[in-house]
């Protein structure tokens, strides 16, 4: 089967994408408002950016008529996010905050989240994360015309890991168990690992 994407509808481009982009590592950001609450919502579209310097990236949807969700709005006001990690003791939680809370509500608070101070910023953590990267704002790229999408690059400047998940300078990705984005409703777990070596290239001996 060959799909024109011109041809789609967004709600067919979004099936597409997330039914074969996965799984999908989740970021569950926190940042603060205006008003000093404390914002935390999922997001799917999350990954590695750059190693030197220490950088992750996280693209937020835009609403209807091309209007900047709140974490977007958060960062690019006051620079700075907490990417706390989900697994499978918060992975509930975290669902529960994707609901399309209010401007003015606060999700830590309407759920009764319990946070921790952060070492480097104002935003604080989400305790039930065992995993927390810090990130100040390097760069928002926007994408589409009009806007659809707030592509949030943010620089790690400090990270927690719990003790129990760190071994000989690795994670310990059983220890972890994290959960990552599959389509629709879904989510999913490690599920069977293996090792593949990564080969060696060889240049050709040359003819005698």
């Amino acid at each position: 089967m060959e799909l024109q994407v011109s041809e789609l509808a967004r709600q067919e481009k979004y099936k597409l994408l997330i039914g074969c982009i996965v799984p999908r590592p989740i970021a569950w950001v926190t940042s603060l408002g205006e008003n000093g609450k404390v914002n935390a919502a999922p997001f799917s579209y999350f990954n590695v950016a750059s190693i030197e310097p220490m950088m992750v990236s996280v693209a937020v949807m835009r609403k209807p008529g091309s209007v900047p969700k709140d974490t977007a709005r958060n960062i690019a006001a006051n620079g700075q996010f907490v990417v706390n990690m989900v697994d499978v003791h918060n992975v509930d939680a975290v669902n529960q905050t994707s609901a399309d809370y209010p401007a003015d509500v606060s999700e830590v608070e309407a759920l009764g989240l319990q946070t921790s101070p952060s070492t480097r910023l104002e935003v604080p953590r989400l305790t039930a994360s065992r995993i927390h990267f810090e990130c100040r704002l390097h760069q928002i790229v926007e994408l589409g015309s009009p806007v659809t999408s707030d592509l949030i690059i943010g620089e790690v400047v400090h990270v927690h890991v719990a003790d129990e998940l760190y071994e000989a300078g690795r994670i310990d990705a059983a220890a972890f168990s994290p959960v990552s984005r599959l389509a629709g409703h879904t989510y999913a777990t490690l599920g069977e690992m293996f090792d593949r070596p990564r080969p060696e290239y060889k240049a050709p001996l040359a003819d005698k």
